[in-house]
């Protein structure tokens, strides 16, 4: 796209027509004299955009690394790994070989709990080296876009797992840098739907973002305002049509689809289906997938992908760990109850959970409807010593607000000990 929709021609071009227009009245029986204007008054397109060297736009690097990107979401970490290392040896002093290592090193981290740090050192040193690779390419030219989408990439990674570890300081460092090198590339946009990844999250999320996230206002304030359908329509055209943005902007429209402000659970769950075909290894596509059938009432379909989940985390399989194994067990277990009506294979389950939430130290959510579950099938069951122990737990864990913690306070005021649970 080489003009924008608003071109602001310079201010000596607009004095100029002004002095010609007045000028022009009373001489309207003398021959116009030849117009001249200076070359320096003059708007015009910017030159097209050198794309020379870009290994982001390179069609033959993408049939490369075609197979190694689908291992790398199909959680093949070794087989997409060992292919970047050789990149990396053919391109040492380019960031892309860096930032797909770093990009792997993060999906191994997606499956684990969100306080375990076991990859955070491998992380940041990758992001930190395709930064620096980037800093040099853009240091070199202003104009590579391609230096400056890499540089937003890795400080929004950066950024994202900042957060995570609620280090305030340096998210807001993170973000920053990441927006600021993001809006250096827009005059790119149009060259590649990988760009419109990063676009299309701020686009959507600027609108509303300085509600949710506080500390990020005084970064926004400098940026253009967002818009939700456009950001919406990028992210789509990048997971149509991007070649290693596509997965990444897959994964967030199925965290914005189904959300409260969208209510788009059908299609959220059309697109859960297609990653969990594509990558079958992928724990986290999987469940997801299992979430959405089950809030959509397809329970069959639920079922059959939970108990694959729990066999492969039996078998050893890489990411399917507690925290998929927590979720997964907590369908199960409801299915059980409400759908198949066996308390005792129901209780197995919610139990599998809490061992699955009490390993990776994830007592929340799932952990709190399980004992939830389990305290209504003890009470139901009239064992009120073990629906107590049940409830004691709900009451430690959940939010005052939870519908969950009110049952539970209110069997142990009946049932409970004096108040030794409250």
């Amino acid at each position: 796209m080489l003009l924008s929709s608003k071109i602001r021609l310079p201010v000596g071009w607009w004095l100029g027509v002004y002095l010609l227009g007045t000028a022009a009245k009373g001489i309207a029986q003398q021959a116009p004299a030849p117009l001249v204007v200076a070359l320096d008054s003059v708007a015009v397109a910017p030159r097209p955009i050198d794309t020379q060297g870009w290994l982001l736009l390179d069609k033959d690097i993408q049939l490369e690394l075609d197979g190694a990107v689908r291992n790398l979401y199909n959680f093949k970490f070794d087989r997409a790994d060992r292919q970047f290392r050789s990149l990396r040896r053919r391109y040492p002093q380019h960031p892309l070989a860096y930032f797909l290592l770093g990009l792997s090193t993060w999906w191994k981290m997606m499956p684990l709990a969100p306080t375990d740090p076991r990859y955070d050192r491998q992380f940041y040193a990758y992001l930190d080296t395709a930064t620096t690779k980037a800093h040099a390419l853009y240091k070199a030219d202003a104009h590579n876009y391609e230096a400056c989408f890499f540089l937003a990439a890795a400080y929004g990674f950066a950024a994202r797992l900042h957060a995570e570890r609620h280090d305030w300081r340096k998210a807001t460092v993170s973000s920053r840098r990441a927006l600021d090198y993001l809006q250096k590339s827009r005059p790119a946009n149009g060259l590649s739907s990988e760009f419109e990844l990063g676009f299309g999250l701020f686009d959507y999320y600027a609108v509303w973002i300085g509600e949710e996230y506080p500390w990020l206002r005084p970064v926004l304030f400098f940026f253009p305002k967002g818009n939700t359908q456009q950001g919406l329509a990028e992210l789509r055209r990048a997971a149509r049509t991007a070649f290693y943005a596509k997965t990444e902007a897959a994964f967030f429209l199925l965290l914005i689809l189904p959300s409260a402000r969208e209510h788009q659970t059908g299609q959220a769950l059309e697109l859960a289906r297609q990653l969990a075909t594509d990558f079958p290894d992928n724990s986290y596509f999987q469940v997801e997938y299992a979430k959405l059938c089950f809030d959509q009432g397809q329970w069959e379909a639920a079922e059959v992908t939970c108990q694959t989940v729990l066999a492969k985390n039996s078998q050893g399989y890489v990411g399917y760990e507690g925290r998929a194994g927590r979720t997964t067990a907590y369908i199960l277990g409801y299915l059980q109850q409400h759908r198949y009506h066996n308390p005792a294979k129901a209780q197995d389950y919610y139990r599998r959970c809490l061992v699955f939430s009490e390993t990776i130290q994830l007592t929340s959510g799932y952990y709190v409807f399980a004992n939830a579950a389990l305290g209504r099938l003890a009470a139901q069951q009239q064992d009120v010593a073990a629906a107590c122990c049940y409830y004691a737990v709900v009451v430690d864990k959940a939010s005052k607000h939870e519908p969950q913690y009110q049952e539970a306070r209110a069997y142990l005021r009946r049932y409970g000990s004096g108040r030794s649970f409250l």
